[in-house]
């Protein structure tokens, strides 16, 4: 059950006392090869939760990180059948570790969200972070959703007041993604002291984790919010050590590639994993 594997994930982090590494990559970039092994590798460096870029031509809420992620995504030609082949190959040796989808409506609307979900459950993913549908349009997508057991994954922000948050949570399931700043992704720094009664706000109106994203690059920083927050998302960071590992003139990933994003996943993971612990 693709629901089960983020609410069974979610519950046992609660047990251990410690918040879920959440990282981010884009599917097919810079290659579908390159993407594939940093994705199969992710689980072993220590990701408790992955979220995987639909590639999109006008990603509205991505920074320049992303926006090239995509176009060397798209420009490779990865699609939405890429993706969720990329997703199927995954789960032929990782059955537990959750995928989260996170992209944008129009190529879902292309394909018809009856048809995406049920080809999505059937590849194994267990959640959808559509960031440009509005709560007042996100019934036809949650129903084909929820009939295919995936969570609908929904985005509260800073600007997200009492009187929205109840419209912006209804129907979410999975996790609350609590973007953390006002802006796009990889530019402003997350600070916990502000993310902390955000979190608990959105927690008490949802009932359900939440994860913050947006504004954490470092271990540091990862420490930091995991200390307030059920899950701390990583994307631009890591996406940003696939751009260092490419050839300046041709574009190809050099063999370091997958080996220096996986090495920062770890950093990070470690980071989240120790961020509670007392020492006496």
């Amino acid at each position: 059950m693709s629901r089960n594997r983020l609410d069974r994930r979610f519950a046992e982090l609660a047990k251990e006392g410690r918040a879920a590494f959440v990282a981010y990559i884009m599917a097919g970039d810079p290659n579908a090869a390159t993407a594939q092994a940093i994705l199969d590798g992710l689980p072993a460096a220590g990701a408790d939760v992955i979220e995987l870029g639909l590639p999109f031509s006008d990603p509205m809420a991505e920074g320049p990180t992303i926006q090239r992620a995509a176009q060397r995504a798209l420009k490779a030609g990865m699609t939405v059948a890429g993706t969720l082949a990329m997703v199927a190959q995954f789960r032929r040796r990782d059955a537990d570790t959750p995928i989260v989808l996170m992209g944008y409506l129009n190529p879902i609307l292309s394909k018809g969200y009856e048809r995406f979900a049920a080809e999505a459950h059937l590849a194994g993913v267990d959640g959808l972070i559509m960031v440009d549908c509005p709560p007042e349009e996100a019934d036809p997508l949650a129903d084909a959703l929820e009939a295919h057991d995936i969570s609908l994954v929904r985005l509260a922000t800073p600007t997200t007041d009492d009187k929205r948050l109840p419209a912006v949570v209804r129907r979410a399931s999975g996790f609350v993604y609590y973007v953390s700043v006002a802006g796009v992704t990889g530019v402003k720094l997350a600070d916990a002291d502000t993310v902390a009664p955000a979190v608990a706000r959105v927690k008490a109106a949802s009932g359900l984790p939440v994860a913050v994203g947006f504004g954490i690059r470092t271990p540091e920083k990862a420490a930091e919010v995991a200390r307030v927050a059920d899950g701390v998302v990583v994307g631009s960071a890591l996406v940003d050590e696939i751009a260092g590992g490419l050839d300046e003139i041709s574009g190809a990933p050099n063999e370091n590639v997958t080996e220096r994003v996986l090495s920062l996943a770890a950093a990070l993971a470690k980071a989240v994993r120790s961020a509670r612990v007392r020492t006496a």
